[in-house]
């Protein structure tokens, strides 16, 4: 009875734990974001940091597939290789600022280096170590009774899915991947629902929502734009989970785990979440076995996506600023862009199409046009989700078994429906 009590209270100081650093935003040195956040921030402010972390683990992550032998394993690891070979000298350029002008101008390779890939390596190895709080003592379960009745009925998921939607909104779409990802080995969820999970509910955190909302000039009309865009990410992802792609996807668990699947019971909500959360707990391995386990998937993740963010990342803001391949991507949204009467019809359908590449490129084309038209692309700045110089080289560095053809589909559904149903609210409102 008395180590009932011990693993009880124990349960609860792990979960207050993991609340703590992934889901409480706290004011330090005038910012206001959650721990882990500012852990990555003051680490990043430190002299030479990004230089140093940046330079190693991307060197590292680029050369490894050639020193373990496994760059030419099949087509997508061939590809993935190369491109790292390209992230790293990106980086190179960056750090010795030699090169065509092109690249290294600051608002290419460096801002992609400086502001993206930097503190994406960063707060994923770090954000594992407190990983284990939310995803192997229970965090998950307890949640996930009391957010499966909404989220099995409206995203098809399980109900520990809602630990990954908030901690995109409150943290980074880094860390929900990793917690996805997680997940997904551990047979929490099938690669349908990881899948649907990483393309719906991975966005960027409220905070870089303040940023894009400062470029589009709406933080006058703040509490509106992040409701709308809450509203509208949720929305097109429940509407995505029932269509292809992803209905397609298959109901099978990751090969080498065992199914851990939610019970329905009845009872107290509480009751039932504290057992469940308890089952879990109870069974799970110590603090540092799991922190070393976590840590270790954390490094491996960040040496994977470093490069590659690096090389497509910068790829695509110069095809999106030099080249026409975005003017004519955005042709296809321009009959739905002129049925809507969005103002700049090709400005704004050339936005929507440079959002596969960067999600806040289409914040600084539009930041001139009507108020309407402004918040429409602020809203789908967040709620596309997926944009090649960042979160899709994370996706695609998971476990998760879906390919850039069946990413860019969802992209394109997620960007027709945002516009689609974030237009008359705009419109309704302003």
């Amino acid at each position: 009875m008395k180590e009932r009590f011990i693993d009880s209270i124990k349960f609860f100081v792990y979960v207050g734990i993991g609340i703590f650093m992934f889901f409480i935003p706290i004011e330090f040195l005038g910012r206001k974001t959650i721990p882990i956040d500012h852990i990555v921030k003051n680490i990043t402010a430190i002299p030479n940091v990004i230089p140093i972390v940046g330079s190693i683990m991307i060197t590292i992550g680029a050369l490894l597939p050639f020193k373990n032998k496994t760059w030419n394993i099949n087509k997508f690891k061939i590809v993935m290789s190369f491109l790292g070979i390209i992230g790293l000298i990106f980086t190179a350029m960056t750090i010795l600022n030699i090169g065509p002008k092109v690249i290294i101008q600051e608002t290419i390779a460096p801002y992609v280096f400086k502001f993206v890939v930097v503190p994406v390596i960063i707060i994923v190895p770090i954000g594992s170590i407190f990983l284990a709080f939310l995803v192997d003592y229970g965090f998950m379960e307890f949640i996930g009774v009391f957010a499966r009745p909404f989220m099995t009925k409206v995203f098809k998921v399980p109900g520990r899915a809602a630990v990954d939607a908030v901690s995109s909104f409150v943290g980074s779409y880094s860390i929900a991947l990793l917690i996805t990802n997680q997940a997904y080995k551990d047979g929490r969820y099938t690669t349908r629902e990881a899948a649907v999970i990483a393309t719906g509910f991975s966005t960027v955190s409220a905070t870089f929502m303040i940023i894009t909302a400062n470029t589009l000039g709406l933080m006058d009309y703040w509490t509106q734009f992040f409701w709308i865009t809450l509203f509208v990410t949720f929305t097109v992802t429940a509407i995505t989970s029932r269509i292809r792609p992803l209905k397609n996807l298959s109901n099978s668990y990751y090969y080498s785990a065992i199914p851990n699947l939610e019970q329905d019971e009845k009872g107290s909500y509480f009751k039932r979440a504290y057992l469940a959360g308890m089952e879990v707990f109870i069974k799970s391995d110590s603090i540092l076995k799991n922190t070393k386990k976590n840590l270790k998937e954390g490094i491996k993740l960040g040496l994977e996506i470093g490069p590659n963010i690096m090389s497509i990342g910068v790829i695509s803001l110069i095809l999106a600023n030099y080249t026409p391949v975005f003017d004519y991507l955005g042709y296809i949204f321009y009959p739905l862009v002129k049925l809507l009467g969005l103002g700049d019809t090709l400005l704004v359908s050339k936005s929507i199409a440079v959002s596969f590449a960067d999600m806040y490129v289409p914040a600084i084309l539009c930041a001139g046009l009507p108020l309407v038209s402004r918040f429409i692309v602020g809203v789908l700045c967040i709620s596309e989700i997926l944009f090649l110089s960042a979160s899709i080289p994370c996706v695609m560095s998971t476990e998760i078994p879906i390919d850039i053809k069946i990413i860019f589909e969802i992209w394109f559904w997620r960007a027709i429906l945002t516009v689609i149903i974030a237009t008359p609210l705009a419109m309704f409102i302003f």
